[in-house]
């Protein structure tokens, strides 16, 4: 397992400061977020290619941009972001893009499965060609989206992927706060491409909880190999990052 910090984190910041930021904490591992970029600017994804280059980061997952659509107006936008979240991924050197099912989860389930099978239809080869997998996330009880827990998952996964392509990026926070962490696992577990990390609502570890042991203690019963990606809030401070992954390195050892 390559422990991995979100750039998430340092949105607010220019780019620059941003990523060099992650360096500075001792990370090598990255997981390029695009809300760190203004989906604006065209020139963005060279700029940060050049930056991930210059900082020496190895970027083992990407963030997609996401938009949860509510009318199928919305589709066209969806697709948008997702390509061109593939195409940072692709120069980023990111073999993984972590995806929402970018579906609202106030639609019935008629509506919501043709967005979602008209969104990825068109994403999902794209990104194939491209040399990336997809790995769905599992979302946050108050997140507007759809695909919290397993049935949700499995739903959108039918709708996304018939030949069982798409992986999963387990998140420990959603999954804690709804309970369904260890059904995800068992049901996912040679599906795992990506882990993100954090205590509840995305908060910093103040100690190794019995619950955190567990976790990491079954992902290496399953012999998961890949990233384990902190995805921490904002108002962490410096010491809360390297405070929470010193532990997620002790429990990880």
């Amino acid at each position: 397992m390559k422990l991995s910090l979100s750039n998430g984190i340092f949105s607010r910041f220019p780019l620059k400061e941003n990523l060099a930021r992650v360096k500075k904490l001792g990370f090598d591992n990255l997981e390029f977020n695009m809300k760190s970029v203004k989906r604006e600017k065209d020139t963005s994804v060279y700029d940060a290619e050049k930056l991930v280059k210059e900082y020496g980061l190895n970027c083992l997952t990407l963030h997609a941009a996401t938009l949860n659509v509510r009318d199928e107006v919305e589709v066209h936008r969806a697709i948008y972001y997702l390509k061109i979240s593939a195409e940072f991924a692709h120069r980023l050197g990111a073999p993984i893009m972590v995806v929402h099912s970018n579906v609202s989860r106030k639609l019935p389930r008629e509506q919501r499965e043709k967005i979602v099978r008209q969104i990825f239809k068109d994403v999902k080869p794209y990104a194939e060609s491209l040399g990336l997998r997809i790995a769905l996330e599992n979302l946050s009880y108050a997140s507007s989206g759809f695909a919290k827990n397993v049935a949700e998952i499995e739903e959108t996964l039918e709708d996304i992927d018939n030949n069982k392509t798409v992986g999963i990026t387990l998140d420990f926070c959603h999954a804690t706060a709804s309970g369904t962490t260890f059904n995800l696992m068992e049901k996912y577990n040679k599906r795992l491409f990506n882990i993100h990390i954090s205590n509840r609502a995305h908060k910093p570890f103040n100690e190794e909880t019995p619950y955190l042991k567990a976790f990491i203690a079954k992902l290496q019963e399953y012999e998961y190999r890949g990233p384990i990606t902190m995805e921490l809030n904002r108002k962490c401070t410096t010491q809360d990052i390297l405070k929470t992954k010193c532990i997620i390195e002790k429990t990880i050892a």
